[in-house]
């Protein structure tokens, strides 16, 4: 934007509200009497260890022959804290990428030093509790949506229990609980990201890194994602967001950091950056027309000849296009393609962490021992001799078990003298021969 542009914008007066029964001035003064509110993320760095600790960060592309070719990491510094939603921004070929892949451990640092959760992000323990979405989704595409979650879950040690309902959780939550049974390879782009989003949250992260993840989605699915970013940033995880839409960061996002060239051009809370400090916000209901003439006399007055506007508010396309689709949902349209996503899957829901289910599986199982089969009255016949052999060979062998010290009971005396009366039996027919020899 032009400065001259930047100076007319200020410079006017705007309605903002979306219901279209306020009125919003945007003046040029030196008083701001809107703020937007926005956590205080001060007290949290103060209060908390980082979750992720950059220092010097560098990393430097060489060719075969050693060259420097591209430093893409330019000797960063920044940390990232517990329940924030920082977006990582900046234009093509500015080290984002590059900076993730050293975050997930991925790429070594040429120098400087990166931390996930205090340790190394190539050490195990801290992968286990990463949820990552790449830029794009490389999915093996002859499974099935079902299998795909089943087989990211299985490398994080999840039972099958355990992966059969978080996958069907998921896959309800991201739409797509109708098309569970197709193969991934048949999904569009849109809902093969939505399968990317749903293996990047199996294993129930702290640390979430997104890579452009509205990326081939509807507005529907955009929405889906932002609401739920918000709710995992209520639950306390931790979410990294890179993304070229800088709509959908500023809804999400509570601090940014924009790269240029391998460095930090700028870095800090939306407030801190986006808010014009040279210029008011006013905004009131619907006025009436007596009182619209007072206010714009005054301002006339007041303003002594700087340009400003009066104006109707629109709503945002996005709202006006998810009204359409609810409706049309209301009305029970049939759809082949994604349909909206339920609830948050169940277990994102609680507090327990990913390690803590690893100990519960990797602990030894209580075998409970099954009660033995109590041996029923069977009919003695002489054609049955060879059945006759094999269950006198098992009352031979359980005789052969060591007798226990426990007092017999009465029921018990009772069914040893019938299993005595049938070995008697079964010991008279194999003694038996029939008129062949046999």
């Amino acid at each position: 934007m032009g400065a001259l542009a930047e100076e007319t914008c200020l410079r006017r007066l705007f309605i903002m509200d979306p219901r279209l029964n306020s009125h919003s001035l945007l003046i040029n003064n030196n008083v701001s009497l809107l703020k937007k509110e926005s956590p205080n993320l001060q007290n949290i760095a103060n209060s908390k260890e980082p979750v992720v600790k950059s220092v010097g960060l560098s990393k430097e592309f060489r060719d075969f022959w050693n060259r420097p070719k591209a430093k893409a990491v330019n000797d960063i510094d920044f940390d990232v804290y517990e329940g924030e939603v920082l977006g990582l921004l900046g234009p093509n070929g500015s080290g984002k990428s590059t900076t993730i892949k050293m975050l997930l451990g991925l790429l070594y640092p040429t120098s400087g030093n990166v931390t996930v959760f205090g340790e190394s992000p190539r050490n195990v323990r801290t992968k286990m509790r990463i949820g990552y979405l790449p830029e794009e989704s490389y999915l093996y595409k002859y499974l099935t949506a079902m299998e795909t979650l089943d087989f990211f879950g299985a490398l994080f040690n999840l039972s099958k229990l355990e992966r059969r309902n978080r996958s069907e959780q998921l896959l309800e939550m991201v739409g797509l609980s109708h098309v569970r049974n197709r193969p991934v390879g048949e999904f569009s782009k849109g809902m093969a990201r939505r399968i990317g989003l749903a293996q990047a949250m199996i294993n129930d992260p702290d640390l979430l890194i997104l890579d452009e993840p509205t990326s081939g989605l509807d507005p529907i699915g955009c929405r889906e994602i932002k609401d739920l970013i918000t709710f995992l940033q209520k639950r306390g995880k931790t979410v990294i967001v890179s993304s070229h839409l800088l709509g959908d960061v500023e809804d999400i996002c509570n601090r940014v950091l924009i790269l240029y060239g391998g460095n930090i051009r700028a870095v800090g809370t939306l407030d801190e950056l986006l808010t014009i400090p040279t210029a008011s916000r006013i905004t009131t209901p619907m006025l009436e027309a007596d009182v619209t003439e007072r206010l714009l006399k005054i301002l006339k007055e007041n303003l002594k000849g700087e340009e400003f506007v009066i104006d109707h508010p629109r709503r945002s396309l996005e709202d006006f296009f998810l009204d359409v689709i609810n409706k049309a949902r209301s009305e029970s349209v049939k759809t082949y393609g994604a349909e909206g996503g339920g609830e948050i899957a169940g277990y994102l829901k609680h507090d327990e962490k990913p390690q803590d289910i690893l100990k519960v599986l990797s602990a030894p199982k209580k075998t409970e021992e099954k009660p033995k089969e109590e041996m029923k009255d069977v009919e003695v016949t002489e054609d049955s001799s060879e059945k006759a052999k094999v269950a006198l060979g098992r009352l031979v062998t359980a005789d052969k078990e060591p007798e226990k010290a426990e007092q017999v009971k009465p029921e018990s005396k009772k069914k040893t003298e019938e299993h005595d009366l049938i070995n008697k039996k079964l010991s008279h027919l194999v003694s038996k021969k029939g008129p062949d020899g046999k």
